[in-house]
Formats: structure tokens, sequence, C-alpha cells
């Protein structure tokens, strides 16, 4: 999908407000509604706008621990990775979870109530004998930058040079 200026500048704003009105957007564009609401739509059917959302604030929410879990798996077949991935997307605990190149297969990040819950569920992992070669866990602190809004300074670039 090719994306203009109206486009991004669309993306920006929901990033940073998904409530916004019509009127609101179409005037920050400075579009008219009609056609501000339809690059909205097919953004949307595009499958660029995957969705809106409340972000939450979990921590605050509960006393809960973040965790971030690299993970190896033993072997790297479509059927291993495939029932990896299923379990994960399965299991609550986890809210993110990228599979990545590189050194490691995935990249989960994980909430549970206290360490103790943590580990039971990576237990359960390797119970379910799903090809774990080796996890490393790291305890989230402190979450420096959570939710990055709008678009980096080099995405509004490509649309100038037509990359």
């Amino acid at each position: 999908m090719k994306l203009d200026r109206y486009d991004l500048a669309i993306l920006r704003i929901l990033a940073h407000d998904g409530r916004i009105t019509k009127s609101h957007l179409a005037g920050e564009i400075n579009l008219s509604i009609s056609p501000a609401w339809e690059r909205v739509k097919r953004l949307e059917e595009g499958g660029v706008i995957r969705g809106y959302r409340a972000d939450i604030d979990w921590v605050r929410a509960f006393k809960g621990s973040r965790v971030v879990v690299e993970v190896t798996l033993a072997r790297h077949t479509a059927h291993d990775m495939r029932r990896f991935e299923e379990r994960i997307a399965a299991a609550p605990e986890v809210v993110q979870c990228h599979a990545t190149g590189g050194g490691v297969d995935y990249v989960m990040h994980v909430m549970s109530r206290d360490i103790d819950h943590y580990q039971r569920f990576i237990d359960s992992l390797l119970t379910d004998e799903l090809g774990i070669e080796k996890y490393f866990t790291y305890i989230v602190t402190k979450v420096v930058k959570s939710n990055a809004e709008g678009l980096p300074d080099w995405a509004e670039q490509t649309i100038g040079d037509g990359s």
C-alpha cells in the first residue's frame, strides 16, 4: 500500500489519539471529513491500522512483574516453530512475542504476578516439550519508553524518495 503525507499524518494522529473525532482528525490534516474518513477506512481495510485499544499501565493496575525472555529453539523446522508460536499465542502471560534473527529465535515480554508465577510459566513451557534449547530471563526494573507514538523521522522521508 502506497502512503502519502495525508496517510502518514492520519497514522501519527491516531497513534497518539485513537479516540479523536472525525471532524478533529479532518481539521488536523486539512481535509474535509469525508475524504479523511475514507483514508482511515482504506488504512483499516489494508491492514495498516490493525485496531484501537486503551494504553493500559499494567504495573499501576496490579502489582506484578514484567520479564523479557530470549528463547532459542533446538531445531528450526517449520513444525517446531509453529508449535512454539501456537503455545505462546495462547499464553495470557505473554503480552508480546517477536520472532528474531541474529542470535536468538524469539524475544518475549511476559507479565506475571511475581517471579514465582513467571518461573512456573517457564517450567510449563519446558514441560510441554516445545523444543526450547535455552532461554535467558531479564527482569524489567523500569520502563524507559513504551508504546512509542507516531512515526520515526525517517518514515516521512521515504515518501519523497519513493522507498
